[in-house]
């Protein structure tokens, strides 16, 4: 497959918001941009299976996610490379925008599901991926950003510029019967919908 050329792809977000200076510094056999709402068919869900389960749903549920993120304008932020040799994903990120109440009505940027695929590990792409993310975070004004990861991952974040605080918790929802055979309904909120 030749490579797409951003502008002729539907991206989620302007890709005037990657840096530039960063872009210029990949090899000019790869290429990176927002998610663009054909990227199931480029290998999207594969790169993330990296990371962990990427059950794929099809081509519908994943557009369907690709709109309910970009229906909550200035919140997320995922980006890929491309290998445009064979317009094909070899690394995803996202950033998404957590706004608060707290410092002035601060916001903070959460990175979340960095992969690239193994056979282009090695190659300074999952720096990029960061430092590109943390370039969106910072640019549209959060007043940090931040991320989780593994023990094992701590040395590569902080070859990033991040640095190790706090300490994360998870509790994870029991399992429930075919959960990964449908994809979670998403409430809607209206006038009439009680807000909790």
């Amino acid at each position: 497959m030749p490579f797409t050329p951003d502008n002729e792809l539907d991206l989620l977000f302007p890709a005037s918001l990657i840096s530039q200076d960063l872009k210029s510094q990949l090899h000019p056999d790869v290429h990176i941009r927002p998610l663009a709402s054909t990227d199931h068919s480029r290998g999207h869900l594969t790169v993330l299976s990296v990371l962990t389960v990427a059950t794929d749903l099809g081509e519908a549920a994943w557009s369907a996610q690709f709109n309910a993120m970009r229906g909550a304008p200035q919140t997320y932020y995922s980006l890929v490379i491309v290998d445009k040799n064979s317009d094909r994903i070899v690394g995803a990120g996202t950033v998404f925008i957590e706004r608060k109440f707290l410092r002035g009505l601060g916001s903070v940027g959460h990175i979340e599901d960095i992969a690239v695929d193994k056979q282009q590990q090695g190659k300074k792409l999952g720096i990029r991926i960061i430092q590109a993310l943390t370039h969106i975070s910072e640019n549209i004004g959060c007043y940090k950003t931040i991320l989780n990861c593994s023990r094992d991952n701590v040395p590569f974040y902080v070859k990033c510029g991040f640095e190790e605080k706090e300490c994360e918790m998870a509790k994870y929802a029991p399992a429930k019967p075919n959960a990964q055979s449908q994809p979670k309904p998403q409430p809607q909120l209206n006038a009439q919908s009680p807000r909790l």
